[in-house]
């Protein structure tokens, strides 16, 4: 905890000073396109006036993944950062060649998730990753990394992360979103490097590739002020959110296509499914041989395929274990009917 009569200090990145009290968007340089373009990541960097740590919130390391990006962008416009104490290092296009192709990937086809810490004279994605690493991570005490289903994917509002580090599970618990899961950190991940660098970071999914999640979106604009609050960066609220608190999922496991053909998919996101329920029903093209997929446990669904189209072994419905399946269900529902857009009058 800091205290409030201190002042914050000077913050350099990309070998620009922003000051207590300053505002500055900043263009790293990263590897330039061929055509002679150069090419930037844009970071925009708010310094407080009263000391306090420094938070990255990152988004769109897969340049497909476009829900981070509008949560950054709503976030900037909230005006309790007048309040601010320590620093927020905004980066809501981490992988921007990946962003401008809409591709998940850089133009190389590696992925930048699985490039950290990356070298200075490596790949574009190594490159990529270097910079950041220096740039953004080893400059932060804590981290929020934003992330959105793969294409043709939709998950539902989740929180990933090292749950069995203390000052990581306040993070995630503060965030407030129906269902957390203890994941292992991958090597070459910005996770991954975080933690070797004892970065406490916090990964939130929602929604699918390509597109706006509106419910996700408010999800994680209202967790990250929360955790951000919880870090002692804003004024506590006056009154405390109602709301349940989240649940942490005992395991996870995808339920794959039995065999191949045309998906009737029924799982929707945040339902119960029994043991033994119906989630889809494959068929062949001529609708003479249909197999029913069932629920090989009882569980939360917590992702699915929205494509109609699967071959043997695809993965089709993403379930989640809980202790008490009943107050998963009820804490899903209380959830989306908090943050369901109301119906257009």
């Amino acid at each position: 905890m800091t205290k409030s009569g201190l002042t914050q200090k000077a913050l350099q990145l990309g070998g620009v000073e922003v000051q207590a009290g300053g505002s500055v968007c900043i263009d790293l340089p990263v590897a330039n396109l061929y055509t002679h373009a150069s090419m930037n990541m844009p970071v925009q960097v708010l310094n407080g006036k009263r000391a306090g740590p420094t938070l990255f919130v990152s988004a769109a390391i897969h340049g497909d993944e476009l829900n981070g990006v509008e949560i950054i962008r709503r976030l900037l416009k909230q005006k309790i950062l007048q309040r601010l104490r320590g620093c927020l290092i905004a980066v809501p296009i981490v992988n921007v060649h990946g962003f401008l192709d809409q591709s998940r990937y850089l133009p190389d086809r590696r992925d930048l998730n699985r490039s950290f810490p990356g070298t200075p004279r490596g790949s574009v994605a190594a490159r990529l990753a270097h910079k950041f690493s220096t740039e953004i991570i080893q400059q932060s005490n804590y981290g929020i990394d934003l992330h959105t289903g793969a294409l043709h994917r939709s998950n539902l509002p989740q929180v990933r992360a090292n749950l069995e580090d203390e000052t990581t599970l306040a993070m995630a618990n503060a965030f407030n979103v129906p269902v957390m899961i203890n994941a292992p950190v991958r090597d070459g991940s910005l996770r991954g490097y975080a933690a070797e660098q004892s970065i406490p970071t916090v990964l939130y999914e929602t929604g699918e590739a390509l597109r706006f999640d509106e419910v996700g979106i408010r999800a994680g604009l209202r967790g990250v002020s929360s955790v951000m609050r919880t870090l002692g960066m804003l004024p506590p609220r006056n009154r405390p959110t109602a709301g349940s608190e989240s649940l942490i999922a005992t395991s996870t496991s995808w339920i794959r296509a039995p065999s191949s053909g045309i998906v009737r998919l029924k799982a929707k996101l945040g339902q119960r499914a029994d043991k033994g329920q119906a989630l889809a029903v494959i068929s062949d093209p001529f609708g003479e041989a249909e197999e029913v997929v069932t629920a090989t446990f009882s569980g939360i669904v917590i992702g699915r395929s929205n494509l109609p189209l699967a071959h043997e072994g695809d993965a089709l419905i993403h379930m989640a274990r809980f202790d008490s399946i009943a107050l998963a269900e009820d804490t899903v529902e209380e959830f989306q009917s908090e943050l369901r857009p109301a119906p257009a009058e």
